[in-house]
């Protein structure tokens, strides 16, 4: 029996037990909004670490920096000679939002249809759970790793990773590797392994426009006076085609296509357009972007 045999089959016979460690984990309300108990996340991070050690994990620590919530680090580093593998995730959660439009209670993990459903199961404590059940699936049955592996798990992912650069600037040493998995994304569906290569990014502006030195009412000078409000509507629809894609002149000029490999890959994928809009949620009658692109 190969290696990779034989940590997927001792997954398989310890399936139950890495589901606990996600129930356990998912228990804790770690939302790291503003106005959230603080000490939740806190209590998250410590879980993560008792997890960490609980799977093969060495020298696991809490790392923080000023104003962050605490980071989970550990390591495997058995392998002399080869390469190092940097594993992410996050164990911040975003808040549950009308907790009666839950059909369970959202930080109980409820078994339905063969899915495990709470705040966090999938974004991103799965993600955790991921990585600590491979690496004690592959310790337990073939005693070692083929690489080297440490793992970080942010605690602040879902509030924009304010901190990271800094965090990261301060732990470059520690954090050194040749290459890095993350695990906050997701298969593309149930029975489908899929590894997830790029997303679309996000670009944060302050845009202020102003026409007027003062305020004035609106039912004595309203329609010969040029409203801000409507000149920003323009500008911001002018940023797209009527067919979604990127109006801005020479934006796209360094952009490198799909390959034909690409495309064959993606339209590979056993998903129609009518499943596409029902697992999107898109209303009837609402068409999708892009055309046959």
């Amino acid at each position: 029996m190969s290696h990779v045999d034989a940590a997927l089959r001792h997954f398989e016979a310890n399936k139950s037990t890495y589901i606990e460690d996600l129930e356990t984990l998912v228990r804790i309300p770690s939302v790291s909004f503003p106005g959230f108990d603080p000490a939740e996340v806190r209590r998250s991070a410590e879980g993560v670490a008792t997890l960490l050690r609980a799977r093969g994990f060495d020298h696991v620590q809490l790392l923080e920096v000023e104003g962050a919530h605490p980071y989970v680090y550990g390591e495997v580093l058995r392998a002399p000679g080869k390469p190092t593998l940097l594993l992410y995730a996050h164990h911040d959660v975003q808040p549950p939002g009308d907790e009666a439009a839950w059909k369970s209670p959202p930080f109980e993990p409820t078994l339905r249809d063969g899915r495990l459903y709470a705040r966090g199961a999938a974004d991103d404590k799965a993600g955790v759970v991921v990585h600590t059940a491979a690496v004690d699936a592959w310790l337990k049955a073939t005693k070692s790793l083929p690489l080297n592996v440490k793992i970080l798990v942010e605690g602040e992912e879902e509030i924009g990773s304010s901190h990271l650069a800094a965090f990261l600037r301060q732990h470059v040493e520690l954090l050194k590797a040749d290459a890095i998995v993350l695990t906050d994304t997701s298969n593309f569906d149930t029975g489908l392994p899929s590894i997830t290569t790029s997303l679309r990014g996000l670009v944060t502006v302050d845009v202020e426009v102003r026409a007027l030195r003062q305020s004035v009412h609106s039912g004595m000078w309203g329609g010969a006076l040029p409203d801000p409000t409507m000149a920003l509507c323009r500008m911001l629809a002018s940023l797209t085609a009527p067919d979604g894609s990127i109006a801005i002149p020479g934006i796209l000029e360094k952009v490198r296509p799909p390959t034909a490999e690409e495309r064959a890959s993606i339209e590979s994928l056993p998903v129609t357009r009518d499943e596409f809009r029902k697992q999107a949620g898109l209303l009837p009658g609402v068409q999708l972007l892009g055309g046959d692109r």
